[in-house]
């Protein structure tokens, strides 16, 4: 007689541990999904450690183990991805602020006049910080596709702040031969 067949040993400990480590789960997760997920993940450490699960009645209290430490593993997680969130709410809301104080003579409303795709092809640039090549990567088109449609966004963006009134010297000489169209 050799060495227990793993699939058979795993299939006899789960028949015989799962509705004692199901109602375990469920009275300490807060919906069926987040039960599901740590039977999964505790059935899945089993079945990649089924030679080191204990003999008897010891492996159902093996499998509480395992289990008890899964879920303090989603606790971790969930209260770092809570932390985060609030950061990063606060983040934003400073920024949003910032935003307001930043931009008194309504660049962002210029901004966000022009169409999606200038928006979207500036922003890659302002943003993002991308050249014309990884832009071109991005939209699936030539650099010299990107080059031209930027250079077509920028004009009518400076043309954009222009007819409000903005000082475009405060932008810069390019800006002012933008807005007045002297650059090609």
């Amino acid at each position: 007689m050799g060495p227990p067949d793993p699939k058979q040993r795993f299939e006899e400990i789960y028949d015989a541990h799962y509705p004692d480590l199901l109602a375990y789960v469920r009275r300490r997760t807060g919906s069926p999904d987040d039960a599901a997920d740590a039977i999964a993940e505790t059935f899945t450490t089993a079945w990649r450690r089924v030679d080191d699960i204990p003999e008897g009645h010891d492996a159902r209290l093996w499998l509480y183990g395992v289990a008890r430490r899964v879920l303090a593993n989603k606790r971790r997680e969930e209260t770092r991805r809570t932390a985060l969130a609030v950061r990063l709410r606060a983040e934003l809301t400073v920024w949003a602020e910032n935003l307001v104080e930043e931009d008194p003579d309504g660049v962002r409303r210029a901004f966000m006049r022009l169409s999606p795709d200038d928006r979207e092809l500036l922003s890659l640039v302002s943003w993002e910080g991308l050249t014309s090549e990884e832009i071109a990567k991005v939209l699936g088109c030539s650099r010299g596709a990107v080059r031209l449609r930027l250079h077509r966004a920028r004009k009518r963006l400076a043309r954009e702040l222009d007819s409000r009134g903005f000082d475009m010297a405060r932008y810069g000489s390019r800006a002012i031969a933008l807005a007045k169209g002297e650059l090609l």
